[in-house]
């Protein structure tokens, strides 16, 4: 099953860090894996370490790759760009959708766990003792197959070691991981679940917006594309993309300014009436809010840039979380 709370407001991508340094394994506090959540036992941070740190990145636009998580450790992955995954266990679908930058989504000691991502994809891994979590809690039983898409202090423990990357030592990687650790031991778990917009529905919605975002679209016209009532919509939408249809619609509006920003001369105005908005003012309002920066700032930092429109654009930081529980 899945459920859905508060959607934070915003998330951007994480920087690429200084990983391109020839850096020995065995000596990084934050290990490159070679393959999906399996850290190379050359390096000893596996059965020596209470808590490890490792980083997978796949530029490939499809990939499979199965996992079993060790019987003395939780998993905890956090995406560092959005993509598109299906995790699954035993032919059961934990989660089909967009993972936005700043999904953490976690599993339990012993657990088996395959997934399918669609698009290139980056995550940072924890791999984190049981021994940090307290016995039968009520907190420990829920945390399996969960999935945050956005929770902002994990966000930020993210960031903070991305933007050290190599130059991270081993004493400042555990305090990050004993942090996330005490986090999730006391999340207060969701009660109503909502399930997923199905895929086909979203495509048809995503779609809808992309064709017809430089007009006033109404919650219940996408609902009626959906084919679903406005309640209904709104909630499962939110479930499948960690964004309120209205967030999505002024996302998607911004990226398209961005584009026309950077690769033409048209005046703010002009652009501005393009991607729907009926005034200069609520464009300049709206896009400063989402890019922490005016137009005329970001067009002047990137000029001439040829940018596409992303089906899930960076959003500003927030002090919400959007949840999915897919526990059994």
């Amino acid at each position: 099953m899945l459920t859905n709370l508060q959607a934070a407001e915003a998330w951007i991508e994480f920087p690429g860090g200084s990983g391109d340094c020839e850096i020995p394994q065995a000596t990084q506090a934050i290990i490159r894996e070679r393959q999906w959540r399996q850290i190379d036992p050359r390096t000893g941070a596996a059965a020596a370490d209470d808590i490890a740190i490792s980083r997978w990145e796949d530029p490939r636009s499809t990939s499979s790759h199965q996992a079993t998580t060790p019987d003395d450790r939780y998993f905890v992955g956090i995406a560092l760009k959005a993509t598109r995954a299906k995790l699954t266990r035993d032919r059961q679908v934990i989660f089909d959708g967009t993972m936005p930058a700043g999904t953490l989504y976690l599993t339990a000691p012993s657990k088996p766990l395959a997934v399918q991502f669609q698009s290139p994809c980056a995550f940072l891994h924890f791999h984190i003792s049981a021994d940090h979590f307290p016995e039968q809690s009520s907190a420990t039983e829920g945390l399996n197959d969960l999935v945050l898409l956005r929770d902002p202090l994990a966000a930020e423990l993210a960031k903070a070691l991305i933007e050290l990357g190599d130059a991270a030592d081993h004493e400042f990687t555990r305090c990050i991981g004993q942090t996330l650790a005490m986090h999730l031991a006391r999340l207060e778990l969701p009660r109503a679940k909502v399930n997923a917009l199905p895929k086909w529905r979203l495509r048809r919605v995503e779609q809808y917006v992309a064709d017809h975002f430089h007009r006033g679209i109404s919650l219940s016209e996408l609902a009626k594309v959906a084919g679903l009532s406005r309640m209904h919509f709104a909630a499962q939408f939110r479930v499948a993309t960690g964004y309120r249809p209205r967030e999505y619609l002024l996302n998607h509006r911004i990226e398209h300014a961005k584009m026309l920003l950077a690769a033409t001369d048209r005046p703010l105005a002009e652009i501005a009436l393009a991607v729907g908005f009926s005034t200069q003012a609520h464009f300049s309002t709206v896009f400063k809010r989402i890019s922490d920066q005016s137009p005329a700032r970001w067009r002047l930092a990137n000029k001439g840039e040829r940018r596409e429109v992303q089906a899930l654009p960076p959003r500003r930081p927030s002090t919400e979380r959007d949840w999915i529980s897919a526990a059994a």
